[in-house]
């Protein structure tokens, strides 16, 4: 039975234990507190177990392909700037797949929040390493060891000039669901970097794993506005991982650069046939 206006019927076809649960929990509280309706969110995913988020939420949604979720989304802010949109990715859909799609939102600054769900091991394809995997973790795939170095995605962003870089922890519900909810309010792009268990793939980093090393930010008076900080904190190691708001800074949005996007959004412009005809006639 569903209990909040976000629920629906689909049956989950996610492994018992996931942290994807607690995840789309968090989600749901953070609209909730939000005040808003299934109506007012637009949730774009990639191929994985995190791109299958929105089909167990009533929400819009569009499924993209495997690492192309961003530049879906950043077509749809583009056209329409009204939009409340987020995006569900896994490690392996983002930073693999679409590490460079990545990159270009951060660089372009798209008002949309970025949810990556990262359990360290492709999920979906049986537990092959990703590319957040421990240098020499043996997977069912890389039975002799990972020989690539791990990326560092809070790093990543903050070197690349994202205004709001986060890191949650599936176990930690509220926090997260508070997470989300500062994240959508930034202007500009914003992403959370989410620690979860693969309980199938991933037997090393499991949620009591994670348990004995996450930490609250706040607890340490860390402060979000001081960027040489936050670049420490993306160093930190596996001993202790810091959760909360890493960094936070005024940014100007992808659609507050240009005059004709300030205007209005661009879906509320007229198409003037004949005026594309001329330029394509000229070009």
């Amino acid at each position: 039975m569903a209990t909040t206006k976000f629920d629906i019927e689909n049956e989950n076809q996610w492994c018992p234990g996931c942290g994807n649960f607690s995840i789309l929990q968090a989600m749901k509280k953070a609209f909730i507190a939000k005040a808003l309706e299934p109506k007012d969110l637009f949730i774009v995913s990639g191929i994985g177990q995190a791109g299958k988020t929105p089909h167990f939420m009533a929400c819009n949604m569009l499924h993209g392909l495997h690492g192309r979720a961003l530049p879906l989304a950043t077509g749809a802010k583009i056209a329409n700037h009204r939009l409340n949109i987020l995006v569900n990715s896994g490690d392996g859909d983002c930073y693999g797949e679409g590490g460079n799609h990545f990159l270009a939102a951060i660089r372009r600054n798209i008002d949309i929040t970025l949810l990556v769900h990262n359990n360290r091991v492709y999920g979906l394809t049986k537990g092959q390493a990703s590319p957040t995997t421990a240098l020499g973790r043996q997977t069912e795939m890389q039975n002799k060891g990972t020989v690539s170095s791990p990326f560092n995605p809070i790093a990543t962003a903050l070197v690349t000039g994202a205004g709001f870089v986060a890191k949650g922890f599936s176990g930690n519900i509220e926090q997260l669901s508070g997470l989300i909810v500062e994240a959508m309010n930034h202007k500009g792009f914003s992403m959370i970097d989410i620690d979860q268990p693969c309980v199938s793939f991933n037997k090393i980093n499991t949620h009591l794993w994670y348990k004995e090393r996450v930490f609250d930010l706040k607890e340490t008076g860390h402060d979000p506005a001081d960027y040489e900080k936050a670049l420490k904190v993306a160093h930190m190691g596996e001993d202790k991982i810091p959760t909360g708001v890493i960094y936070k800074a005024h940014t100007l949005a992808f659609h507050e650069r240009f005059d004709v996007l300030k205007k209005k959004p661009l879906f509320d412009y007229n198409f003037d046939k004949t005026r594309m005809d001329e330029i394509l006639t000229r070009a």
